[in-house]
């Protein structure tokens, strides 16, 4: 796959400006935008980029900083899903918390945002206390957003907890957008300068990226991500004013800076410099370009996903029709088509070609397309997973790659003791069988030395795809979009 983006070049330049930022207080509050793991939407605009970047930086930095994970009590109360993964915000932080403690990198605590005394926000505090996770409760601040006097006082931050640290560099990551970052990070602020600590706040920020137009497609493709919260990126008057330069910002941190600026200059007094949202950025993404055409590319293609996955969430009542016009609406800013997305056809050519059975097309690295449907064995996704690793591994197409005697028993198992409805194997099923068959088949492991070669790659189904076959393709690393058609007519559906 080509690679558009110098995620070393990145990382470098990244430790270098935190470092400098740090070096400015005794203690710097950095939110963290975006995945802080897998941060697969970076991944895929910009072909290079290391999905654990930043999390890799964080390791480089580990004995100057320790970090807090925001969660928004709404987000809890309503189950809010992470929309990659398929897992709740709630998951996500747990997610987080096993992996970061894996890097060495230390988690001070859990800060509980917007919590208005919801009984299942309280038991999910309980969840984490109960496996030694420290929790902070933060309410609505009293006076927010112009009531200054208020929100300076012990009514405002003053009445939220104060969150004891030790390191000089305090990282506030969440498990999305609308978590309480910069909330979090002001009430710190507010504290820290009443006991006499001179403390700084900063933005670690990928997208959108600052110094390329609000045309190009990479910062479009950070619009299409977050269609649902209608972000739109516009140009920084404020850094246009301050310094002559144009910059590229979104409207939530244009709209907002103006109280930033000015809770930030009560707390701070005169140690306040910042004259623009892109001031407050540490974010060198867009000098880390080494191939603009693979991005603008890569952009393109994630938009249309974004579209699909939107016509899915509309299907299965978990978005509005409105987020799927606005992706029109970029779309026809890119001057592309869902068509433009070469596997979309040869899906739902071999769907047709086979009285519309459900069907699945993979690009594979060279170009090539490769389809597969459903059988009374394999489920589309499976069968063209084998299909395109046939490819890769030069087997012939009609070699089986999963003995009889390794698929038997699983049926048997599937009918007779789970009572399953189906016979038919998914892919997760056949991936399995598959590594069982790897161990006396040579083919069998040439295939599955391959299935690795899938990552990065475009796929298309024709109909929405059941966990058991969605979550292998994204854990493979391939970029999936699928048709907004029900896989079948039962309403339930693990």
């Amino acid at each position: 796959m080509k690679t558009g983006f110098d995620s070393k070049m990145y990382m470098q330049k990244q430790s270098e400006h935190i470092l400098e930022r740090i070096s400015k207080f005794d203690k710097l509050y950095l939110e963290f935008g975006g995945k802080l793991f897998d941060d697969l939407h970076a991944a895929r605009v910009l072909p290079g980029f290391d999905k654990a970047a930043k999390i890799k930086l964080l390791q480089k930095l580990k004995d100057k900083a320790e970090l807090i994970i925001c969660i928004n009590a709404n987000d809890i109360e309503r189950n809010k899903t992470r929309a990659d993964f398929g897992i709740t915000y709630g998951a996500e932080v747990e997610r987080l918390i096993d992996n970061i403690s894996a890097t060495g990198v230390l988690i001070n605590s859990v800060c509980i945002s917007l919590y208005k005394g919801q009984q299942v926000v309280d038991a999910y505090c309980r969840k984490l206390e109960n496996r030694g996770i420290k929790v902070h409760i933060h309410r609505p601040t009293k006076g927010y957003p112009n009531d200054y006097d208020t929100i300076l006082s012990d009514e405002g931050y003053g009445a939220n907890d104060y969150i004891e640290t030790t390191r000089p560099l305090v990282v506030v990551t969440a498990p999305g957008p609308g978590s309480g970052k910069l909330a979090l990070c002001l009430n710190q602020l507010y504290h820290e300068y009443r006991m006499g600590r001179k403390a700084g706040y900063a933005k670690f920020e990928t997208f959108p990226i600052w110094n390329l137009s609000l045309e190009h497609p990479v910062n479009i493709a950070y619009e299409a991500a977050t269609a649902d919260l209608k972000d739109v990126n516009k140009i920084d008057n404020f850094h246009l004013e301050a310094y002559g330069k144009i910059a590229v910002n979104y409207n939530r941190d244009i709209e907002v800076f103006p109280v930033v600026r000015t809770i930030l200059s009560k707390i701070t007094g005169d140690d306040f410099v910042y004259q623009s949202p892109t001031d407050m950025g540490v974010n060198m993404a867009g000098y880390c370009i080494v191939d603009d055409e693979v991005c603008r590319q890569a952009s393109k293609e994630e938009t249309i996903r974004r579209y699909y996955k939107a016509l899915c969430d509309v299907k299965n009542g978990q978005a509005t029709e409105d987020t799927v016009k606005r992706l029109e609406f970029l779309m026809t800013r890119m001057d592309i088509k869902p068509s433009n997305r070469k596997v979309v056809a040869p899906a739902l050519a071999k769907s047709e070609e086979h009285d519309g059975a459900a069907a699945l097309a993979i690009e594979l690295p060279n170009g090539e397309i490769v389809t597969g449907r459903q059988t009374d064995l394999l489920s589309a996704s499976a069968a063209c997973v084998f299909n395109a690793v046939k490819k890769l591994a030069d087997i012939p197409d009609d070699m089986k790659l999963i003995s009889p005697y390794v698929i038997g028993p699983i049926l048997d198992l599937k009918n007779k003791v789970l009572h399953e409805k189906y016979n038919t194997l998914t892919l997760e099923e056949a991936l399995i069988s598959l590594s069982i068959c790897a161990a006396t088949d040579v083919k069998a492991a040439r295939a599955v030395d391959c299935l690795k070669k899938l990552a990065g790659c475009e796929a298309h189904s024709s109909r929405m795809l059941g966990k058991s076959d969605e979550t292998p393709l994204k854990e493979m690393g391939i970029n999936l979009s699928c048709e907004p058609v029900f896989a079948d007519d039962n309403l339930f559906s693990m």
